[in-house]
Formats: structure tokens, sequence, C-alpha cells
């Protein structure tokens, strides 16, 4: 009797069909709403076929490639409790976390675009947070703005 290996979600994962890309397939599994994958695959395919017809001088992959990074925030506030009242401490983000939190500050942005069909309004967000503005670009200034202005709380992070 062999001993099982155990894998991770991570090593599971296979890349998309059209991109081959295991980036792509994180974020259709992050966009997956209620188990509903080929839904969640449709939207994201139908947004970049938008994005292609809206940015001529790059491939939609790229441009999705370019907003994700736009998205990724260096750090974050983290709150620490220090001698009996709460710090809101600057602490740097790694990898998986930056991927993690641009993906659903993409995802919350275009959810809450309200009355035109979700592969349009991820479209949209796409090509927004690509050129380095729009609603999740905003969250990740935001989100920069408070580790700068807590700055002084840095000594707390061990």
């Amino acid at each position: 009797m062999g001993f099982k290996k155990f894998t991770n979600a991570a090593e599971q994962l296979k890349p998309d069909t059209r991109f081959n890309s295991l980036l792509a397939a994180r974020f259709i599994n992050c966009f997956m709403y209620d188990g509903k994958k080929s839904t969640a695959t449709r939207v994201f395919y139908d947004a970049l076929d938008i994005v292609a017809k809206r940015v001529k001088d790059q491939p939609p992959f790229e441009v999705f490639e370019n907003a994700v990074n736009n998205c990724k925030p260096n750090v974050e506030v983290r709150s620490k409790r220090v001698g009996g009242s709460n710090y809101q401490v600057p602490m740097p983000v790694n990898r998986k976390r930056q991927q993690s939190l641009a993906f659903r500050w993409l995802r919350e942005a275009a959810r809450a675009k309200k009355g035109k069909p979700i592969c349009e309004s991820l479209a949209a967000e796409i090509i927004d947070a690509a050129k380095g503005e729009g609603t999740a670009v905003t969250t990740k200034d935001n989100v920069h703005r408070m580790a700068d202005a807590n700055k002084a709380f840095a000594h707390f992070a061990w």
C-alpha cells in the first residue's frame, strides 16, 4: 500500500483552451459564480472578443495581462494589536495574494457596473485597467495611499 501524494489546487489547474494560459484559467475560476464554469468561460472569452474589437494595436490577452499587472498591489495595511490599541501596519504583499486581489478587484468592478451585460462591463474594466485607470486600479491606489499614510507604524511589522 503506497502513500497518496497530496496535490494542491495550483497543481491540478489546467490551462484554458483558447489561450493555453494558467492566468486565464485562474481568472475564469475566480470569476465563476455558483459553480457555473461554462458561463464564466463564455463571459471571459466574450469580454476578450470585445477587447479585441476596441483595442486594435495589442492582442486581447496581452491587454488582459497588462490589466492584471496594473491592479496588483505591492503593499497593503494589516491591522495589528499592540499594547491595547490597533494599528494599521503597512506590509508587503506576496505574489499569490497580489494576483488574487487583482482578480477580485477586476471582478467586483465589473459586477458593480449595472445596466449592461457582464461581458461588456468586464471588457470595459479590462481596457481601463490596462490603461492604468478604472475602478480596480483606483482600489489599488487607495490601498497604496493607506499604506503610505500609515508608514509611521511600519516598525510594528514583524
